[in-house]
């Protein structure tokens, strides 16, 4: 099936589905009625996947870059201060960047060290 078919295929899913929330959107049930509501808004949002090339259908790839910062948190038992929390948070921002970039994460952060020891310009992770 191409992108096209996939498009005129699911116009009328998308408009039962917006239907659907339209309909709920004054329940007496606040849970129901919240969910309408929210899935109402964004319902453009929801199907920009299947006419767009290259968006992904689901958060995966978010979800796996946080992986590592989630299992560092309950391994390390967060922080204890605020500093500490900006401080990681930098840190696994970097990391991931890194990885992300197939980037060397020892190689940035050494040079990033030596660079402010010798008060030069900071590398940037943005390409």
């Amino acid at each position: 099936m191409d992108r096209s078919e996939l498009i005129r295929k699911s116009i009328p899913l998308q408009k039962r589905f917006f239907a659907l929330c339209e309909q709920h959107l004054d329940s007496e049930e606040e849970e129901v009625r919240v969910l309408a509501t929210a899935l109402f808004k964004h319902c453009d949002s929801l199907f920009v996947f299947i006419e767009h090339p290259g968006v992904e259908p689901t958060n995966n790839s978010a979800e796996r870059a946080l992986r590592h910062a989630v299992i560092w948190r309950k391994v390390c038992f967060g922080n204890q201060s605020a500093k500490g929390e900006v401080a990681t948070a930098r840190l696994l921002t970097v990391a991931r960047t890194c990885v992300t970039q197939s980037r060397s994460t020892l190689e940035f952060l050494s040079e990033s060290v030596r660079r402010h020891r010798a008060g030069l310009p900071p590398l940037s992770l943005l390409q």
